[in-house]
């Protein structure tokens, strides 16, 4: 792929990212922030003495600052999932432009949310010990990094073993050997459970639906969008001429005409 395509397609998908991330902007304001508030609400509710002094306020942080947050971060996405895509696209099968999108972003979205998610979930405010935020926050990170590299590492073995077992039986079992290190993955890195005895099951278990939901809505609509701008930019459709008049056919028609 050339260099002009490269850059096309990184403009591409970043403006993929904004659109992507302005649909999640709207899904996280109507569904993360209630609970964001429920949670406050309950810690505030058991902090011991006078409530700290918010050096930004609750209303700024629910609309401008989650707005700055989830656009930078739909844009930098977008960023990277499109210098992805230009090294993934015909190297992972023979699939469309816009196929290629929508492969990447669901692997994606697997790989970068929801294998870490699972091991270690989304927990409101007031949830989790400050002291140990630096080793949740490196726990989870190494779980990304290992759920994409055994990604990578599955769809090269997929590759290599679709000549011999055809492409079912190769994707089988890939996918099976990415679930089962990951697996062993889960088994070996330690568990994370801080939660409150007291703290509202009904709350945690929907502050955790609505992350997921907005990781959810942020790469589908980011696979959807990019695979179409990337589509007509790999694929443009041929210009259709307008149809022209023959001059001597008309000639000829309006001197048989008596």
């Amino acid at each position: 792929m050339n260099s002009a395509n490269v850059r096309s397609l990184l403009v591409r998908g970043m403006l993929a990212g904004l659109g992507a991330g302005l649909l999640a902007l709207v899904v996280a304001y109507l569904l993360g922030e209630p609970r964001v508030d429920a949670a406050i609400a309950y810690e505030d509710a058991h902090a011991a003495g006078a409530p700290e002094m918010e050096l930004v306020s609750r209303s700024l942080q629910s609309t401008a600052g989650l707005a700055t947050g989830v656009l930078v971060y739909g844009v930098s996405l977008g960023g990277f999932a499109a210098l992805a895509y230009c090294f993934a696209l015909g190297r992972v099968g023979r699939f469309s432009p816009r196929a290629t999108a929508a492969l990447l972003s669901g692997v994606a979205l697997v790989a970068v949310y929801v294998v870490p998610f699972l091991k270690y979930p989304a927990n409101p405010p007031s949830v989790g010990d400050p002291e140990t935020i630096g080793k949740r926050t490196t726990l989870y990170f190494l779980m990304m990094a290992l759920s994409v590299l055994l990604a990578v590492a599955a769809v090269i073995v997929g590759k290599k073993l679709a000549p011999r077992l055809g492409n079912w039986y190769a994707t089988v079992t890939a996918v099976l050997g990415f679930a089962v290190a990951i697996g062993f993955a889960y088994a070996f890195l330690p568990a994370v459970n801080e939660v409150p005895e007291d703290f509202s099951a009904t709350l945690l278990w929907q502050f955790r639906l609505a992350a997921l939901a907005i990781q959810l809505t942020l790469w589908t609509s980011f696979g959807l969008l990019f695979g179409h701008l990337a589509e007509r930019l790999l694929n443009p459709k041929p210009a259709t001429a307008a149809p022209t008049a023959d001059r001597n056919g008309l000639r000829e028609t309006a001197a048989s005409t008596p």
